[in-house]
């Protein structure tokens, strides 16, 4: 059993405070606002600093599966060049079919602070015929349902789409996360929040150890291919039940990573909010490695660069127009890398509008200027009042 390490969240959060105030005295220059350090924003660093070394704790190197990565990394490399999907990456993605009403299970649920419905139906998706590592995904049987909580009202209204991060995936947890009753009461949307794979009742059953993402690069590949085909599905869900419905896209963390590939695969979004996004996978996993990777491990590396094209926001071009795209960040993020993944994704998406605010990856629901900004986005994409005004005469 791994002993906690209680001292590297404080060594590394110190780190980062000695940085912030090099940078604030001597007017660092950049992309990233210049914050001047606090003591709250080094107590947001440790905070996430604390999350990271929680995730550390529960994924153990294997050592025994790199020869089976050797094997699929290289089959996954020949077959995708060979298609045309590295050159192409949107075209590795199909469009899924909308739900059939018998398909979809729909059964209301009381809980201690919402009352949600509970949206199910098979996922439908599966790795291409041929991919590496197609067998291992296909016998997660939990995860082969989609599943999502809805938040709506009786009379047409706009729609968001709210998929959660890491870690996530239960109502309680989604739910208060992005505020679900500030959107579906004052501001008057129906909000839908889908499960990510392998995430809340998702994840039941799978084998010990086995996450997304985690160390296994073709299940980051199939795992992030169908966080994009479940929420087009929910997508299609709702423009069958509403065809004059504007929709918009939130994500935070991972979460952000699945809304920007569903943004650069469906241009009919009225929107795409990204919170504390990771864009990069393969960049976050290497970035929080507890080791180098050496010898066998790096040829891996090199080509989970290659394969993750095709799962790679910053591979493929957004389909939503420039103005309908928002970003918000923390100058002390500690999971995401400000410059790494959220300047790059911004710089990708032509610079639009984002807002950076004083603190981390945890606590960004917390913040005021967030909250402006998100309120801000929705009212000008979706423009919800207008709506329920209309509904009210």
């Amino acid at each position: 059993m791994q002993v906690p390490d209680v001292v590297t969240p404080f060594s590394r959060a110190g780190g980062f405070y000695a940085k912030a105030w090099r940078r604030y005295v001597f007017r660092s220059r950049g992309d990233v606002p210049v914050a001047r350090p606090t003591a709250a924003l080094a107590g947001h660093a440790l905070l996430d600093e604390a999350m990271l070394a929680a995730f550390r704790l529960v994924h153990t190197e294997d050592e025994s599966v790199w020869p089976r990565l050797d094997r699929e990394t290289a089959a996954a490399v020949a077959l995708y060049a060979e298609r045309g999907w590295l050159d192409a990456p949107e075209s590795y993605h199909r469009t899924p079919p909308a739900p059939s009403s018998a398909e979809v299970t729909l059964r209301d649920v009381r809980g201690a602070r919402f009352r949600y419905e509970r949206l199910s139906f098979d996922s439908g998706y599966e790795p291409h015929l041929g991919e590496p590592g197609r067998d291992r995904w296909l016998g997660y049987e939990a995860n082969r349902r989609a599943r999502a909580w809805v938040l709506r009202h009786d009379e047409p209204r706009p729609w968001l789409v709210c998929i959660h991060g890491a870690r996530m995936g239960r109502p309680t947890i989604d739910l208060a996360i992005f505020r679900a009753r500030w959107l579906h009461e004052e501001l008057g949307l129906n909000v839908v929040f889908p499960v990510q794979p392998l995430h809340g009742p998702r994840k039941r059953d799978v084998p010990a150890g086995t996450t997304y993402p985690g160390p296994d690069v073709m299940d980051n590949v199939h795992g992030a291919a169908q966080a994009a085909w479940d929420v087009r599905r929910v997508l299609a869900w709702i423009r069958s039940e509403d065809p004059s419905a504007r929709i918009g896209l939130s994500g935070v963390s991972l979460g952000g990573y699945a809304a920007a590939l569903v943004a650069s695969l469906d241009g009919d979004l009225a929107c795409a909010i990204l919170g504390v996004p990771c864009v990069d996978l393969v960049e976050l996993m290497t970035h929080h490695a507890r080791v180098p990777w050496r010898g066998a491990q790096r040829e891996i590396l090199e080509r989970a660069w290659q394969i993750g094209r095709v799962v790679a926001p910053l591979a493929m071009t957004p389909a939503i127009p420039l103005e309908r795209r928002f970003i918000y960040a923390g100058v002390a993020d500690r999971l995401v890398h400000p410059r790494h993944q959220v300047v790059r994704l911004w710089e990708h998406w032509g610079r639009p509008e984002i807002q950076w605010y004083r603190g981390g990856h945890v606590l960004f629901s917390r913040s005021e200027p967030v909250g402006r900004f998100v309120r801000e986005a929705l009212t000008r994409s979706l423009r919800p009042r207008e709506l329920v005004v209309e509904a009210a005469t």
